[in-house]
This record gives C-alpha cells, structure tokens and sequence, in this order.
C-alpha cells in the first residue's frame, strides 16, 4: 500500500513542474513506475573528493536515508547541479535531521577541468564522486530526462522518491516528508491568499565581463490585505542565484528579490526565476538576459 502511496505522489509532484501534454505525462508515469522500490546497484571503488583533492572516503556511506544526485556531461553541468541551493537545503536538513542522511553526489563531466573550476568558485566543499568512466550510469541505466537523475534511497539502496528537489519544490516536500517520517503525504494546508504587484517582469542586465557577477533586483508589493509568503524561489540555472527575506511581507510592503548571475562562460542568457507564494496567479516567472561576452 506504501509503495502504491508513493507512486502516486511522486508522479503527482512530477506533474507539477512538467507540460502536461500527453506524451510527457506516460513517459514520467512509466519511469515512476519502473524506479520506485527498485534497488540502485553501487560498485565498489568509488573515489570521493572534497574540490578534486584528497580522497574522503572510498565506500557507500550507511546511513537511514541517502540522496542519489547524478549528473552527466550533457548540457551545463553548473545549470543541472545548482549547487548553491543543495548547499542551503543540505544544511537545514543536517540542522534536524541528526545525520541520519547522506547525500552522493556522481559527476561524469565532460570536462573534469570545467567541472573542478565550477566546485572551487562555488567553494562546495562536499564529498563528489568525479565518475570518469561513468560506471554508476553503466550501471543503474538511468532515465534519459536529467531532472529524473536524483534519488532519495533508504538504507537498503531502494528508491523512495525520484526527482530533483533544486528543480522542484514539490519534490523537496515530498522528499522532506518521507525523510521525517510524516505519515500522510499530502499537500501543505491552505493559506490564504493575497494580491502581489510586480514593478517588472523582464531584466535586460546588458553586455557585460563573464567573469564577473551581475546583479538585479525585482520589487514585489503585497498590495492584498494577507500576509505574502513565500514559499521557495526556483532558478532555471545554477548560474543564477536569488537572495530574499525569508519574513512574512506585511500589507502594503515590499519584498526585495536580488537576483545574482555568475556566468560559466561566454554567452547570451535568458534565464527564469520562478516565485511560489500565496499570492493569486502564483507561481510567477521573471526572466532575466543579457550578453556575458
């Protein structure tokens, strides 16, 4: 009945972040239903590093819960990772977990250089697996959809929960909720809702020097008569960043969003930031671009 409990939900906070066209929706519910229980088979061997130096420890850790993040050398490594973010939900979760979770962190990156620099700037000073060969993959024979390249395992290596909280906050919900031993999975209650006012929806941060951060900031008002929460901020791309205030926005006042982006390269840019709130017409999506060159 757990296991029927589970899929259910997964593939419901799936759907959540997903287009809700036909073909995406089978596709998802086969891979739900194909993971969830299943085993995720680990050799032995597995070297991980803090920043690329000096081995941590060579096995898999036993603990009551582990968070599989895997990532390939398609695409933007930094954009798939989003490691400030794990970064920040890593330490709430070892605030109250009491350390009953482990997280692995695989990387099969196209360029072990690239992927050395990105884990210094970021300074994510955290155990990773730098998977040359990428035997895990070769392994488990993951999904082909990237955002279905995380799990979170009991202590037997069984999948609970598929999915990549960074990318969805339904998932992080999800996940929190099994790890913390919530008997009902549901949804969060009811608040009540407000009116939000945004001064733009749209930044053009221009031309400017790749290896410097630029910095913007969107202005939401709470011109309802509730309190405006906000419930988590999403970024399309590990490259960019969003600071707030995490304190309930009285009427009439306003909540600052400072949006930071760091490129990883040369490029142009059209990124999303995605606002979860108790306000009408939640979530909202802001966009940022510009020519990092």
């Amino acid at each position: 009945m757990l296991k029927v409990i589970l899929y259910i939900n997964i593939f419901a906070a799936l759907m959540s972040f997903h287009s809700c066209q036909k073909k995406v929706n089978v596709e998802i519910a086969n891979v739900v239903k194909e993971w969830t229980n299943s085993e995720i088979k680990f050799d032995s061997g597995y070297v991980f590093t803090r920043l690329g130096k000096d081995s941590i420890y060579n096995s898999i850790p036993k603990s009551g819960y582990k968070i599989l993040v895997y990532t390939d050398s398609i695409g933007c490594v930094g954009c798939n990772l989003r490691l400030p973010q794990w970064k920040e939900w890593m330490k709430q979760i070892d605030s109250i977990s009491d350390n009953k979770v482990s997280f692995l962190f695989f990387v099969h990156p196209k360029d072990e250089t690239d992927l050395l620099l990105l884990l210094q700037r970021q300074n994510f000073n955290v155990p990773v697996c730098i998977d040359k060969n990428n035997s895990l993959n070769k392994l488990n024979h993951f999904p082909a959809n990237a955002m279905l390249h995380t799990f979170l395992l009991d202590e037997h290596n069984k999948v609970l929960a598929i999915g990549n909280p960074m990318h969805n906050p339904k998932i992080k919900e999800l996940y929190m909720n099994i790890i913390f031993d919530k008997q009902k999975i549901s949804e969060a209650e009811d608040k009540k809702q407000t009116k939000v006012m945004i001064d733009k929806w749209c930044i053009d941060l221009g031309a400017f020097d790749w290896k410097k951060q630029k910095s913007c900031e969107f202005i939401l008002t709470n011109i309802g008569k509730e309190l405006l929460v906000v419930d988590n901020v999403v970024t399309s791309c590990g490259c960019t960043t969003v600071e707030y205030s995490k304190v309930p926005v009285q009427p009439e006042k306003n909540l600052i969003l400072k949006v930071n982006y760091m490129a990883e390269r040369p490029e142009y840019f059209n990124k999303t930031i995605t606002v979860y709130c108790n306000a009408e017409d939640s979530p909202f999506h802001l966009k940022i671009s510009g020519n990092a060159k």
